[in-house]
């Protein structure tokens, strides 16, 4: 393509690609990609990346720390300059075509602004939400405010919000009710006062007053009852002085408001508007302060003492009262605009009553409610001493009418009601203590007349009513009975059915608008009356409604005054409080434990009659504690706004948003991980039923530092170390009846895994597996197996567990099973483990329904079967657990390999968006002393759980030249990146120390944040007391503290002499070497093409093809033999792929990004530059020795089987009994790894001879069947079709007999526990794949490292599986180790995506740890260059005709042999002088 088209290809495609899925797959392909030249959004649901992995306390079967494997990654993600993390996110849709797709992403908020949080973690401290915490799987509790785990990306904090909670939603005013009910459960009372009063300045008051709408939303009702919101706010205004509260300092303004009523809309306006400075006065009416608080509630509700504080307080602000202004006789609002008076607010209440339009209703005796209780609170009751009152009414106040009446002394108190008891609109609570105090009700009575004597009252006519058709609230009609009437005596009645406000006088000289009611017509939204500058509120605006409604009029009337008299726009961003979504709330827990409601103490009955008292004596502090911890926290975070008081950094923004965005990206790679299967959906194991039974990831939070208990091993019931404890394998997993029917790779191993940390951590507890087949199929699982089982005493039983019962008489719990001799039997365990499978996660159903991607019908991703990142939409690609179960290694793999089918898709516009790194400013510090910081990592617990961690940074800091030293649990996180960068600038360090562990993995993450603290990275030492210190000396806490501090002080005596060494930089050859032209390497090769580099494929023999030519099959359909013959056909035509057969590498030489390697072809030689090299050099199937192959003709190999049922298959018809042995050549003392492919090949030819053959008697003879994943699928199918299987043990193998000219196999049945003999037409044995016996030589030359097996060593099992521990050099298929076409063809991919890693780039930076030559002391012996293996170093003639050594950077490795054959010492490797080594030494 010329360069014109290139460039219009490159203007169409987009060279960005969005990775969805933030586990280690999409972390891998992030960096793949984003280290390839393109830009990456990383999208993740939850606030940090990580997935399953975080979770982990170690990997198999390494054993490694999970955390610190994944620490550099995840800086490194947190600093790449070219990837965006959304996290929060979720992809809506998708639209285009691939190269150019715009994604549709949904942004929660998180509430926390990641440019300014810190991670200090001040906020969670101060939250007073305690929520199960989702990491650790509910095992503990963590805040509505968290951060997941200590190295969390980002490391912002984020809050959780469901709707708004229903009690605060359902308040009138907004008060906050979850927040401050959240803050008592704390023992937090101020702060809970805090939270009421910002919006509630009478909390005492409101807390006895207040018909508490909020209990009636609260959702405790689903339980049992709701919680006592209303008294636990009167809890918090008692138990807190209000007139202790401090007044804050407000800037006054020059501005006057008058507010003309002292009720609770008044005193609320008037409260708010002092906090902004305003000079506010509240002209009231009577002679005291309340209003209708103060005149329309009895002092046994409400004593006035408490109402009189709540005033005093609200003066305290600024606020004058005049008493004694009625307006329209002492004030008018144009008097109080003369004054200066720039806003009134009208809060004048509804003090007149409704009349009952009755004759007699003007007779002496006839006092209506509202009036008896103003002269009843102010002093002035009449005199009732004996006499019948009777009361016309249903609500609160005819209520407090008859209460007040027998307290004031009357005889006889009845309440007449004209509906049912049902509908009667008085609290619940208030009619029963009127009832109890001796009040009488008569429902469904209505008034007719007063009857009346010489003007005074004796007595009423009444009528009997019934109930009809509901009217206009909702209520049944009351309906007079004809012929029912009836009189009562009675000297006094006192109607209450309503009142209203004395309004008339406002629009006849006020110049006011009122509504047909009679209130005061005024703005919804604002309360802004027809009057520039008054506002009106309370029950003169709304009619009579409750306390609290008329505290809300008051706010909102304040928020309005301010904006008007700032001259800002009153409605902006404010609506009528309407319906909000009330559905996304916490799910009401499973546990939840009934509970009976607080109820207040009352003064005894003795007591109440004889006087205003007040009646309830509020809640104790035990009681508000109990109430207050019984909330169901349904909103998550209560808002209670803790976070943003704590937040230094003004971080925290509740107001934040969500919101939509669209992305540009060429690709999508989908990974969104997976979920552990629901225990719960296998009842019988007794998971959510007994404590002590728990998932496998629940014990991985259990043994993580990080974790819940710190890495203690405890039982949940009771705390206590359990000292037997069972797994039990395939919870989840090879379940039919579940729809779970295939096998979840992992289980076997991360069950041992956790069996050999628990005998770590406490060596005294007995472990035992339940286990039906141990599958350990992957690199260094069968040792790892092995190891436990031999070395560690971890038990393995095979068996098939039937369910788990509780012990109640010990607490303990019994597993009943059936053993490998098929006999029952029951043990006693403390703990059961249930090993889980692996299921698709919730969310990937969903969306790749939004992504056009199609799913199998266990709801992974579907994919080819050879191709297994390529889904089946275009230009979308899978990876991870998302396409299947499997390793982390397996997923790091196809991490890569979906990235390098992205980034090839997008290769024309490779570098178009990408931003490049940042340069540092490096401080000189030259002239200066050794200034030391000292780091001492936990670890976790892997080195503290050994090491006196903090006793090692105390004697750090006594060390010369250490200038600070400290300890942290995990020193490679984020947040201590930074607090290191911090630590260098605030102590002026000039050298760094951090004693951890791995530093092939950690130190250039050390190294680069010196960099970016302003150090030169070379100024670092780091002293490794984990794998030289902690693991090998568990034993002795003591002796390991020692070595540390012994380690510490040598790496200070080093790091005092370092110097800065500075990097340099050099050309890359944009090429690859292939080494091997079999599957893996074709695939490289093409994929390297595809890319836009040239490729070399070196082959030894004189085909192309390999193994895969044989491979005629696979059990899900694939025809790899096929497939590999048309990627030679694609590899032989590419013009930027040279192949070159009957090959081999002779030498390699030079380094990362410049390498020249001679091969011989046909026997000449040919040199060939390139910058990276791939090593796939394949492997092959073992000739047995064993079991008479080779002596007869009817004994063959599967792969000898497979060529057979595929090229003749007529003779394999002819075959009627064929027996299979297994794990021939392999898991053998000599041998002891899995191959990995024998038991699938085995069940793969066994259907197909069946399907030739359906008369053929198969059998199978096996260890333990290994048909992991979705093979295990064709495994069942050939137990279905009639295949037989047959178990040997280890040391009781078949045995096989031809001298009589037929084959016969005999065996020890470990089942039957008897012997089998079988005849056999043919016996296939499934023999091991070995390496290549030229590998040895290869890596030799390449100087490539093996492992005890024969098969090339990658530079880290689960985290670099592609990369050799040497830069520059990858490698892929069988030269790795055993694998399918399928994994073979991934993980050349992913080796690719690794290699243009190196590719992408013009030139690469090296280090600068080379040999340096001394002139001076050099004599140009040659020494040096007859040492050096890489020719990097030679004696020639240099400047003024003088000879010395002098060194090629580019090709010198930093090995230092010349460093040691030079006699004269100026051959020095630069950051290991020998005075810096020697300096170590004589620290030792």
């Amino acid at each position: 393509m010329s360069q014109q088209g290139k460039s219009v290809m490159a203007q169409q495609k987009v060279g960005a690609v969005a990775v969805v899925g933030g586990g280690i797959a999409g972390i891998q392909s992030a960096l793949d990609i984003a280290n390839s030249g393109f830009k990456v959004y990383l999208l993740e649901e939850q606030p940090n990346v990580g997935g399953v992995m975080a979770q982990l306390d170690k990997t198999f079967p390494t054993n490694d720390c999970s955390s610190c494997m994944m620490g550099p990654k995840l800086v490194e993600l947190a600093n790449h300059r070219n990837i965006q993390i959304l996290t929060k996110s979720e992809v809506e849709g998708i639209s285009g075509e691939p190269g150019n797709f715009t994604l549709t992403v949904k942004r929660h908020p998180r509430y926390v602004r990641e440019d300014r949080c810190t991670g200090c973690g001040e906020c969670e401290k101060v939250c007073p939400v305690d929520l199960p915490a989702n990491f650790n799987l509910g095992l503990n509790s963590r805040k509505a405010i968290y951060r997941n785990y200590p190295q969390a990306i980002p490391p912002t904090y984020s809050i959780d919000k469901g709707d708004k909670s229903p009690c605060t939603n359902a308040c009138p005013n907004s008060v906050n009710a979850h927040g401050y009910v959240a803050l008592i459960a704390q023992g937090r009372y101020q702060d809970a006062m805090g939270v009421i009063l910002r919006n509630l300045p009478l909390p005492g008051v409101i807390g006895r007053i207040c018909p508490h709408p909020c209990e009636t939303a609260c959702r405790r009702g689903e339980v049992d009852a709701p919680v006592s919101i209303c008294a636990l706010k009167r809890f918090v205004a008692d138990k807190v002085d209000i007139e202790q509260w401090p007044v804050p300092e407000v800037a006054k303004r020059e501005e006057k408001v008058a507010v003309i009523g002292s009720g609770p809309a008044g005193l609320t306006a008037a409260h708010f508007l002092s906090l902004e400075g305003f000079q506010v006065t509240i002209f009231e009416a009577l002679s005291v302060p309340g209003g209708m608080l103060r005149v329309g509630i009895p002092d046994y509700r409400l004593p006035p003492e408490v109402l009189e504080k709540e005033v005093r307080y609200i003066t305290r602000l600024g606020v004058d009262i005049r008493y004694n202004q009625r307006l329209g006789k002492d004030i008018t609002l144009d008097g109080l605009e003369a004054q200066g008076y720039k806003a009134v607010y009208l809060a004048i209440g509804a003090h007149s009553s409704l009349k009952l339009n009755i004759p007699g209703e003007d007779a002496e005796g006839v006092m209506h409610g509202v009036e008896f209780l103003r002269k009843a609170n102010l002093g002035q009751a009449p005199d009732i001493r004996g006499q019948r009152v009777v009361i016309i009414g249903g609500g609160d106040v005819a209520i407090d009418a008859a209460r007040c009446a027998l307290r004031l002394g009357a005889q006889k108190v009845s309440i007449f009601y004209r509906r049912s008891r049902q509908e009667m609109p008085a609290r619940e609570n208030e009619i029963e203590d009127a009832l109890a105090e001796g009040v009488e009700i008569r429902y469904l009575t209505a008034p007719q007349q007063v009857l009346t004597r010489d003007g005074k009252m004796i007595g009423i006519q009444c009528i009997r009513m019934e109930l009809g058709a509901p009217d206009s609230s909702g209520r049944r009609r009351p309906i007079p009975v004809p012929g029912s009437e009836f009189t009562s005596e009675a000297e006094m009645l006192i109607p209450a059915i309503g009142q209203t406000p004395d309004s008339l006088f406002l629009a006849e000289s006020q110049g006011l608008k009122l509504t047909r009611w009679g209130t005061i017509e005024a703005d919804e939204i604002t309360f802004a009356t027809s009057r520039p500058g008054v506002f009106a509120g309370g029950d003169a605006q709304t009619g009579p409604w409750v306390a609290i409604g008329a505290v809300a009029a008051g706010r909102e009337a304040a928020v309005s005054i301010s904006r008007y008299l700032k001259g800002e726009d009153l409605k902006a961003g404010r609506e009528p409080k309407g319906k909000v979504s009330q559905e996304n709330f916490r799910p009401i827990p499973e546990d939840a434990q009934i509970q009976p409601r607080a109820e207040m103490r009352t003064i005894p009955m003795s007591k109440r009659k004889a006087g205003f008292g007040e009646v309830e004596l509020g809640l104790t502090e035990e009681q508000a504690l109990a109430e207050a911890r019984k909330c169901l926290n349904c909103m998550t975070c209560c808002e209670c706004l803790q976070c943003v008081d704590a937040c230094m950094a003004k971080a925290i923004d509740h107001q934040m948003e969500g919101g939509y965005e669209q992305i540009q990206a060429g690709a999508v790679i989908f990974a969104p991980g997976f979920k552990p299967f629901d225990a719960r959906l296998k009842p019988e194991y007794g998971y959510g039923l007994w404590p002590n039974v728990v998932t496998s990831l629940e014990y991985e939070r259990i043994l993580s530092a990080a974790g819940p208990f710190h890495g203690h091993i405890q039982r949940i019931s009771d705390g206590g170390k359990p000292q037997r404890i069972a797994w039990i394998q395939c919870v989840g997993s090879r379940d039919k009846s579940i729809g779970r029917d295939y096998c979840s790779y992992v289980c076997c191993m991360y069950a041992t895994k956790q069996a050999m940390i628990t005998k770590e951590h406490e060596a005294d507890i007995e472990t035992t597996i339940f286990y039906i087949d141990m599958r350990a199929q992957g690199k260094g699982f069968d040792r790892f197996y092995e190891r436990a089982r031999d070395e560690t005493g971890v038990r393995f039983v095979r068996s098939m567990v039937s369910r788990v019962v509780p012990v109640p008489e010990s607490d303990r719990l019994r597993v009943c099973y059936s053993d490998a001799r098929n006999e029952l039997r029951e043990e006693e365990f403390d703990m059961v483990v249930l090993s889980v499978g692996l299921c698709s996660h919730p969310s990937t159903a969903e969306l790749a329904k939004r992504l056009g991607v199609e799913l199998t019908s266990h709801g992974f991703t579907a994919t080819d079967p050879l191709d297994v990142v390529a889904s089946s939409k275009a230009g979308v690609f899978v990876c991870g657990v998302s396409q299947g179960p499997k390793d982390i290694p397996d997923t790091v793999q196809q991490g890569s390999s979906a990235a390098s089918c992205a980034t090839a898709l997008l290769s024309e516009a490779r570098g178009t968006l990408i931003t490049p790194p940042p340069q540092y400013e490096e401080r000189d510090i030259r002239g200066e002393k050794p200034r030391v910081g000292v780091f001492v990592c936990h670890c976790g617990i892997n080195i503290a759980g050994v090491v006196d961690v903090e006793a090692v940074a105390e004697y750090a800091r006594s060390l010369p030249g250490v200038e600070y030293a400290t300890h942290s649990m995990f020193t490679c996180s984020t947040d201590q990146q930074k607090d290191i960068k911090r630590i260098i600038e605030e102590y002026k360090l000039n050298r760094v120390i951090v004693a951890s562990c791995t530093p092939r993995t950690h130190e250039p993450l050390f190294r680069n944040t010196l960099r970016e603290g302003g150090l030169n990275p070379y100024l670092f030492e780091l002293a490794n007391i984990r794998e030289h210190d902690s693991w090998v000396h568990q034993g002795d806490p003591v002796a390991a503290t020692n070595k540390a501090k012994d380690l510490v002080r040598m790496a200070v005596a080093r790091v005092s002499l370092l110097e800065p060494v500075y990097d340099f930089t050099y050309e890359v050859v944009q090429k690859a070497l292939v080494i091997g032209g079999g599957l893996a390497g074709l695939t490289a090769a093409l994929s390297i093409a595809e890319q836009g580099f040239p490729a070399i494929v070196v082959e030894r023999s004189a085909e192309l093809g390999g193994n895969a030519r044989t491979l005629h099959y696979t059990e899900d359909g694939a025809n790899p033999a096929r497939y590999v013959q048309e990627l030679i056909e694609k590899v032989e035509s590419n013009p930027l792929i040279t192949v070159l057969k009957n090959a081999e590498v002779t030498s390699v030489m030079g380094s990362c990004g410049n390498f020249v390697t001679n091969v011989a072809v046909n026997g000449a030689a040919r040199e060939i530059s390139h910058g990276v090299a791939i090593v796939a050099t394949g492997g092959e199937e073992y000739k047995p020795t064993e079991y008479q192959y080779g002596k007869h003709p009817k004994i063959v190999t599967q792969k000898e089987f497979e060529a057979m049922l595929s090229t003749e298959p007529d003779k394999a018809r002819g075959i009627r009994k064929v027996v299979m042995i297994q794990c021939v050549g392999s898991r053998e003392p000599e041998n002891s790894y899995c191959s990995r492919v024998c038991c699938t090949s085995a069940v793969k030819n066994s259907l197909k001879m069946m399907e030739l053959n359906p008369q053929a008697q198969i059998s199978i003879l096996y260890r333990d069947i290994r048909t992991f994943g979705f093979k295990e699928l064709a495994y069942q199918e050939a137990r279905t079709r009639g295949v037989r299987f047959f178990r040997f043990e280890e040391d009781q193998k078949p045995e096989v007999d031809v001298s009589g000219g037929s084959v016969q196999v005999s065996m020890m049945d470990a089942q039957l526990l008897r012997r089998v003999r079988l005849d056999a037409d043919l016996l296939v044995l499934s023999a091991a794949i070995r390496p290549r016996a030229e590998s040895k030589k290869l890596a030799e030359v390449m100087r490539l490292p093996l492992d005890q097996d024969g098969f090339f060593l990658e530079a880290h099992l689960k985290l670099r599986p592609l990369d050799f521990a040497t830069a520059g050099f990858f490698l892929a298929g069988l030269a790795q180790g055993p694998k399918f076409a399928n994994e073979a063809i991934a993980q050349a991919k992913g080796a690719v995506s690794r290699a243009v890693t190196i590719l992408s780039q013009k030139e690469i930076v090296a280090e600068g740890v080379i040999t340096q030559v001394n002139g001076e002391l050099c004599r140009a012996c040659g020494e040096c260059e007859q040492t050096c293996l890489f020719e990097a170093i030679k004696v020639k003639e240099v400047e003024g005709g003088r000879r010395q050594a002098t060194v090629n950077q580019a090709l010198c490795t930093g090995c230092g042999a010349c460093n040691a054959a030079c006699p004269t010492g100026a051959a020095s490797l630069a950051h290991f002088r020998d005075k810096q080594i020697n300096a170590v030494i004589r620290a030792l």
